[in-house]
């Protein structure tokens, strides 16, 4: 994702603050020996995939023992094993970094960051000149909303085979009650056995001989001849949701919400990790993936999450995500130039929609946001590469948070260190790099040389 532009924001952020550094690109063990054959203050894994992170922090570990080492994991286990094999071992990842301020924009403007906490969550705002933290709950108005709209997405189907399962249900059950009440107040035959005789209607047995006029004959034959066509039409849209893998529930917790929620759009690791804080604070949330083979898919229908799959640029997709009645949309997909695209459309359905935009350095960004003001950017690179810094100078930070353009790194204390922005490092210097000196190494993402189309060995 943003693994190798957050690699060169910290090689360049201890670069310019008198550290020297060595930077690599997918090292083998045999370089990996040679710029860790000498005296070396720490090192920092920064790769998007948890495999390759695993192994370069095993292979590090295994050549410099006890050396400092930060390494960026999304998964929780993958974490949680690899600071038990190796306790000298900080591991973040830029979606854990960049959640509690994506999740404050969301919620409320004046809110930096929201934290878990032991006791409940921790916002973070701005006052005066220094950040306060406050327990943080929210607001009775938007738990009202955000359970309300829950409600009223249940049994509201979004997509064709449940609106035609629904249909052939909904027709059974008219047929059954209107044999019900016709046996009962014309036919005045017991409730029960009033029941009975509409299921045998029902299921095209027909109604107990001797009893009702020629007027309910005929009118059960007809019930009868309908509930055939009812049957085929809800045995069609049951077996379309038995055999096609479902993101969205007709009922239960995976139903689409339709007020008080915020839509995500890109379920990669980022979008995950914000819509399970959505749901540890009891607000509605609706994910929005392109993708129909994405690696999250999976996990976020064992979360509960409600997952569409299609395009959030398309504005007929967006009426479907009821934007009008939503709290706020995230656009946090790994590409700055889609999450712009959705953002205008999203504007375009809902103009009043608190928008919150995944960003990188991309010019149009910042261009885009001048000119239209279309929501609360935040640079996730900014963000994990200041934490990631601190962490290799020793500062052990909890979090990193943004006010305009400042960053301020909260400390172990509780108390908020203004951080600056890391300027990408120039590679190119890093040749003259000598492996023997004091050196940091940062393993960033795989580079290719743009004149030849291969990898540049020499990167670093």
């Amino acid at each position: 994702m943003i693994g190798s532009d957050v690699a060169r924001r910290v090689c360049g952020s201890l670069r310019s603050s008198g550290h020297v550094v060595r930077h690599l690109a997918q090292p083998t063990d045999e370089d990996l020996r040679r710029a860790l054959d000498g005296e070396v203050a720490g090192v920092a894994v920064l790769l998007d995939d948890d495999v390759e992170s695993l192994r370069y922090a095993l292979a590090v570990e295994h050549i410099r023992p006890g050396v400092m080492l930060v390494v960026t994991v999304f998964d929780r286990t993958v974490a949680e094993q690899l600071m038990a094999v190796v306790p000298n071992c900080q591991v973040t990842s830029p979606a854990e970094v960049a959640a509690p301020a994506l999740l404050a924009a969301c919620l409320q403007p004046d809110l930096l960051a929201l934290t878990r906490t032991p006791s409940g969550h921790a916002g973070a705002r701005w006052d005066g000149e220094m950040v306060r933290l406050e327990p943080y709950r929210p607001p009775r108005s938007l738990r009202y909303r955000a359970r309300l709209g829950k409600i009223r997405g249940q049994l509201r189907p979004h997509d064709g085979s449940s609106r035609i399962m629904l249909t052939g249900l909904a027709g059974l059950l008219v047929v059954l009650l209107a044999d019900w009440i016709w046996s009962v107040t014309l036919n005045h035959r017991p409730p029960v056995a009033a029941l009975f005789e509409a299921v045998r209607t029902v299921s095209t047995v027909g109604p107990a001989a001797g009893h009702g006029s020629n007027a309910y004959l005929l009118f059960a034959s007809l019930a009868m001849l309908v509930t055939i066509v009812f049957t085929a039409v809800f045995t069609a849209g049951v077996v379309d949701r038995l055999l096609a893998p479902r993101s969205i529930g007709v009922v239960g917790p995976r139903a689409l919400p339709r007020a008080g929620h915020v839509v995500v759009v890109g379920l990669g690791q980022v979008g995950l990790r914000l819509c399970t804080r959505m749901q540890d604070l009891g607000i509605g949330v609706i994910a929005v993936e392109r993708d129909p083979a994405a690696p999250h898919l999976r996990l976020a229908r064992a979360l509960g999450i409600p997952v569409l799959i299609a395009d959030a640029t398309d504005r007929f997709v967006l009426r479907k995500l009821s934007l009008h009645t939503a709290q706020a949309m995230a656009a946090v997909a790994s590409d700055d130039l889609d999450n712009i695209a959705v953002s205008v459309a999203a504007r375009a359905v809902a103009p009043d929609l608190r928008m919150v935009i995944r960003a990188g350095d991309h010019e149009a960004i910042a261009e885009t946001q001048s000119l239209f003001r279309i929501g609360t950017v935040h640079d996730l690179g900014s963000l994990s590469a200041a934490y990631t810094t601190a962490s290799l100078t020793g500062l052990r930070p909890r979090g990193v948070l943004a006010h305009g353009r400042k960053l301020l790194v909260e400390r172990a204390d509780g108390t908020f260190l203004h951080w600056p922005h890391a300027v990408r490092c120039d590679h190119q210097q890093d040749r003259h790099a000598d492996a023997d000196s004091s050196v940091r190494l940062s393993v960033g993402a795989r580079r290719t040389d743009p004149g030849q189309g291969r990898e540049d060995p020499s990167h670093g």
